[in-house]
């Protein structure tokens, strides 16, 4: 099956998963995962419409975004490590990533007078492999984040439990929706504090119908990495 054809699927199960849940689907942002991918399919992608991209690695990102059009909005997904944060300031749109506090003032340290959009990325399914802040300490956090000027916090992010079981899945994602909707009636969130980015190619649907505003997709659009 060709990537047109992959989009044209994941685009109606945007929609219908949407429907579920008495949503528009333009509330839905589709964030096309490009690591390990190839030059000529990210442009595949990009020649068919799309202009949200993001990766993990930031070494290959900047390659990337060195050599394609410079209207691509990349986000940064992946772990962002402190010896790489003077790399990422600048180059990406959004972070995903930011897992702690002790991250956030690296960044806020080397932002140089500059700006940085990011997400608070929360631990919503408990499991030890899984980067982000627990979530009894997730608004304590985001607010002390929110006080760093420069650093502009746009709202969640979470990956969620690895399991084929919708009730763990929902019950993560449901998790950071709670959190997100309590942060949002903080006054020092603002109407900018807007984005729940949760939902991959296995779950992106559940997700969705949990408030998901933006979905993280590799695998359903461009097939199995090699």
């Amino acid at each position: 099956m060709g990537f047109l054809e992959n989009l044209r699927l994941v685009q109606n199960r945007i929609a219908e998963a949407s429907a579920r849940a008495g949503r528009n689907p333009a509330e839905v942002n589709l964030l096309a995962v490009t690591k390990t991918l190839p030059i000529d399919t990210i442009r595949q992608a990009y020649d068919a419409g799309l202009r949200e991209f993001g990766e993990n690695r930031v070494q290959e990102a900047l390659g990337k975004i060195n050599v394609l059009p410079t209207d691509i909005r990349w986000h940064l997904i992946g772990q962002l490590q402190t010896n790489k944060i003077n790399k990422v300031v600048g180059k990406f749109i959004l972070i995903h990533s930011l897992a702690s506090l002790h991250l956030a003032e690296a960044l806020y340290a080397r932002l140089g007078g500059a700006s940085q959009d990011l997400l608070l990325e929360v631990n919503t399914s408990g499991e030890a492999s899984k980067s982000g802040v627990q979530p009894a300490v997730a608004v304590e956090t985001a607010g002390k984040i929110a006080m760093l000027p420069g650093l502009h916090l746009k709202g969640l992010m979470t990956v969620g439990p690895l399991t084929e079981d919708s009730k763990k899945q929902r019950e993560a994602f449901r998790k950071l929706k709670e959190l997100f909707n309590e942060i949002r009636g903080k006054a020092w969130a603002g109407s900018a504090f807007s984005t729940l980015s949760m939902g991959m190619s296995s779950d992106f649907e559940i997700a969705i119908e949990e408030g998901s505003t933006l979905i993280r997709v590799g695998t359903a659009l461009f097939g199995a990495r090699q």
